[in-house]
């Protein structure tokens, strides 16, 4: 006790050390922020495949104002597909409107092309794998009354009846695929086959 003041005085003792080291710890560990957690990964949605399946173009052919488009469906649904025949295409314009002419099966006249004359066979895709189909059409324009006829769009199907979507060509570098029809106003479609 201190005469002069009448107050206690108490000095930390060894034994206090691990006690105030604690106390440190605690209070400097209060004030550092918690790491930050990541995102959720997205949950795959019925909306990011809606109609089943997805398109793309995987060929692209020209000569002589022939034009084929090879079209690649992948299944991204759950559940196998069973492909037979041809598939449902309407040409849109640019406004997604459709195009007024004739589509047709196998070559349909157009010009003699073996893989869209062959005899269409079932075709089982499984969920991840993949189909081939075609579009077949000559670009000509001799028709000078009417301005050329152009699609932007497709409006596909697996099948004439089966949920649509519409799908925009585009190549590997993401340019337009246009379908040129000129005049010709006729369009060929190549049955389904596997994927090579």
């Amino acid at each position: 006790m201190n005469a002069t003041s009448g107050n206690i005085r108490h000095c930390a003792t060894i034994d206090d050390v691990p006690r105030l080291l604690f106390l440190l710890l605690f209070a400097v560990s209060a004030c550092t922020a918690a790491p930050p957690v990541p995102p959720p990964s997205p949950s795959p949605s019925a909306d990011a495949c809606p109609t089943g399946v997805e398109y793309a173009v995987t060929g692209e052919e020209a000569a002589s104002g022939l034009r084929v488009l090879t079209l690649e469906l992948t299944n991204c649904g759950t559940e196998a597909l069973r492909l037979e025949g041809y598939p449902s295409v309407t040409v849109l314009d640019a406004d997604r409107e459709p195009l007024t002419i004739a589509v047709g099966r196998g070559s349909f006249g157009i010009s003699a092309v073996e893989a869209f004359d062959a005899e269409p066979w079932p075709v089982a895709v499984g969920p991840g794998e993949s189909a081939v189909t075609g579009l077949l059409w000559r670009n000509t324009y001799t028709d000078t009354s009417a301005p050329p006829v152009v699609g932007e769009h497709l409006e596909l199907a697996v099948a004439t009846g089966r949920p649509a979507q519409v799908f925009t060509p585009t190549r590997e570098n993401g340019e337009p695929v246009t379908i040129d029809l000129g005049s010709s106003g006729k369009l060929g479609l190549r049955p389904w086959t596997a994927a090579p």
